[in-house]
């Protein structure tokens, strides 16, 4: 399905958009439901990626298609490892089978799990017999994916001994590993994360309790990009979520103030207002440069980059190392489509240089690459030129509502194809 987008005829009208629970918030909650099913979960995300999660995590045996999901793969791995009878194949679509697993595999085989590569060494598909996992210390590179380590710290908590991690070198995304160890810590089990070392002890049963998943920041992202690219005075209402998120891309309500966008939150509505087109708190105002280590949310450089392009505005942003494994190259994914539209650009394998610019060509056919973020990221452009999103569908892995809701925004949204 491809998308014709553009802006709308006169302002965006103030509106309210509920957005669906993170999908990061709500795997990590379901597969602790599966330990502690005392656990209730409110506000779960109805993202491909959680429902993929939801059917997964049933399975006792045969083959378990994961599709796009990354992380259902990451947490099915170690779910499936450590629990005793379970005998899966876990697998996915062409470009997951393309993602390396390895590091997980090897660190759930140093505590005693039995999986096996069914094609390429490294590569999913897997072939997983579940076992009691005894032994409980095992080291691992810090700069890694965190659902690497978030996917060991989850089904610690089942495991005899509980776990002990060893990051080596420094660790990435802080704020993901954070948000796992605040949701076991939620449910009464212990942790420890001091300098390289995580600690989760055991536990056997928790007590009744019900959580709340907080909305996606990351879908968040785009109505910022939205606010930033609109007129002074655009207001916007979001739902629902929390100024003392767990979410690493809070920093959402830090960073577009240097785009004039202020954030407001108000119970559980987020309200954004664009209160000006400032560019004072810029690295290099005079240069219109924004520069940002993004290595704690690296989710939310797609949206950056895309953002500053419509301003006119270039980026250096840094800490971009894990994008390459995403569910596309998503550094090679965001030059190729970014110089279609007249920009310049550089790549390398953890950083993108944007140059600032004067003009946008119009009319162009952005390519999605399999990668929801790319459609969405790239969606509100249409308020600086009309263009075309291919895949449009691509959004249901984690926002399936997302066209709807710019329709409610007065964007004009033609479907060219089926």
């Amino acid at each position: 399905m491809k998308m014709y987008l553009e802006g709308p005829v006169s302002t965006i009208p103030k509106s309210e958009i509920r957005i669906t629970g993170s999908k990061s918030e709500s795997n990590r909650l379901l597969l602790l439901q599966a330990l502690f099913p005392p656990l209730q979960i409110q506000n779960l995300s109805n993202a491909d990626d959680v429902q993929v999660m939801l059917k997964g995590l049933k399975a006792l045996s045969g083959t378990v298609d994961i599709h796009h999901a990354g992380t259902a793969m990451r947490f099915l791995t170690a779910f499936f490892a450590s629990r005793e009878g379970r005998d899966v194949t876990l697998t996915g679509s062409s470009r997951m089978q393309e993602r390396p697993i390895k590091v997980l595999v090897d660190a759930l085989s140093a505590l005693g799990a039995d999986i096996s590569y069914l094609r390429n060494t490294g590569y999913p598909p897997l072939r997983i017999k579940g076992r009691q996992l005894n032994r409980n210390k095992v080291s691992l590179p810090a700069n890694i994916s965190s659902q690497y380590i978030s996917a060991l710290l989850l089904v610690a908590p089942g495991m005899p001994a509980g776990i002990e991690l060893e990051l080596l070198g420094e660790i990435t995304s802080v704020p993901y590993i954070r948000m796992t160890l605040s949701l076991l810590e939620s449910l009464g089990i212990e942790t420890e994360f001091s300098g390289n070392r995580i600690r989760v002890k055991p536990k056997k049963s928790i007590d009744p309790v019900t959580l709340t998943v907080e909305s996606d920041w990351s879908s968040a992202s785009y109505y910022y990009s939205i606010v930033a690219l609109c007129p002074t005075g655009t207001h916007l209402k979001l739902s629902s979520y929390r100024r003392d998120s767990l979410q690493g891309d809070s920093i959402l309500a830090d960073v577009y103030r240097k785009f004039g966008v202020e954030s407001r939150f108000e119970e559980s509505f987020l309200h954004l207002n664009k209160v000006s087109h400032s560019t004072k708190d810029l690295v290099s105002s005079s240069e219109k440069i924004l520069e940002l280590d993004l290595a704690d949310a690296p989710d939310i450089a797609q949206t950056l980059a895309v953002t500053c392009f419509g301003l006119g505005m270039g980026c250096r942003l840094t800490g971009l190392h894990t994008l390459k494994i995403k569910e596309t190259d998503r550094l090679e994914a965001l030059r190729a489509e970014l110089t279609k539209l007249g920009a310049s650009v550089r790549v390398s394998d953890k950083h993108l240089e944007l140059d600032p610019s004067d003009g946008i060509i119009e009319d162009v056919s952005i390519g999605t690459y399999n990668d929801h973020r790319m459609a969405m990221a790239f969606a509100p452009l249409a308020l600086r030129t009309s263009l075309y999103i291919e895949d449009a569908g691509v959004v249901s892995k984690s926002y399936p509502d997302f066209w709807e809701d710019l329709r409610k925004l007065n964007f004009r949204i033609r479907t060219e194809g089926q």
